[in-house]
């Protein structure tokens, strides 16, 4: 099952994609799916963000390639750092290089939905959490990374999260493709079966640290092959069974 977050006539709604078709829920997913009365064509709807996220707790250094091209040891336990809120883009948004950096890098993830209240579980609870999944790129100042010695000013610029384009629920997030593509050209391409630390490992060792809100997302760590944009940049992030996340930079 697909979900989406979408707008029609400056009204948004969440709705579950079924071909090119998207019928309403009542309400949030989170409680419960319950399909609404309105069924739309994806033609007539803006698709926005999948998640309003209260805050997106990333995974730094999970994937060994990824570590060893920064000339990082491997993490003996996740590394975590924050994005905020205000960070949030859906499809087809622009992504803005701030002027006060010289060096952006994209990231493509494999992003955790998550469901309801989560807090202290553990890992074979982990799933009993979870809505689903979606596309994220964990857009990155790298230098200012270097220069501050710590990621908070780094990653979280506005525009520095897109997600989407949709939540994939149901899905095994075992041994998943992570491509990206820029301007057309494979940059990374690897499979979330070389994470260091799995999914279910990651949610109970997140909610061990801080409680997770319905919609807050969880993103699981780049592999190998992070580069650089240039205002003018498309940018696709490709996860199998979930689809393709694609933005643009500007300056």
């Amino acid at each position: 099952m697909k979900i989406g977050r979408f707008m029609y006539k400056r009204q948004v709604f969440y709705g579950i994609i079924t071909g090119d078709q998207v019928t309403s829920l009542e309400g949030e997913p989170y409680e419960q799916i319950k399909p609404g009365r309105h069924v739309y064509s994806r033609e007539q709807l803006s698709i926005l963000a999948p998640c309003t996220p209260t805050k997106a707790v990333c995974v730094g250094l999970n994937y060994r390639d990824h570590a060893e091209e920064f000339g990082h040891p491997i993490p003996e336990e996740p590394i975590l750092f924050i994005k905020p809120s205000t960070a949030v883009i859906g499809p087809g948004e622009d992504i803005i290089y701030p002027s006060i950096s010289r060096q952006v890098d994209y990231e493509a993830e494999l992003a955790v939905v998550i469901g309801r209240a989560c807090r202290g579980v553990s890992v074979q609870e982990a799933q009993e959490y979870i809505l689903g999944y979606t596309c994220a790129n964990d857009v990155t100042a790298r230098d200012l990374q270097r220069k501050d010695g710590q990621w908070t000013r780094a990653k979280s610029f506005d525009t520095f999260l897109p997600l989407g384009p949709y939540i994939v629920i149901d899905l095994d997030p075992g041994d998943l493709s992570v491509v990206l593509r820029l301007n057309g050209e494979t940059r990374q391409s690897s499979s979330t079966r070389n994470l260091i630390f799995n999914v279910p490992t990651l949610v109970s060792f997140i909610s061990g640290v801080m409680t997770l809100n319905p919609g807050d997302v969880i993103l699981t760590g780049t592999p190998g092959g992070v580069g650089h944009v240039v205002p003018g940049d498309k940018i696709e992030v490709e996860i199998g069974g979930i689809g393709t996340l694609v933005n643009y930079i500007v300056g």
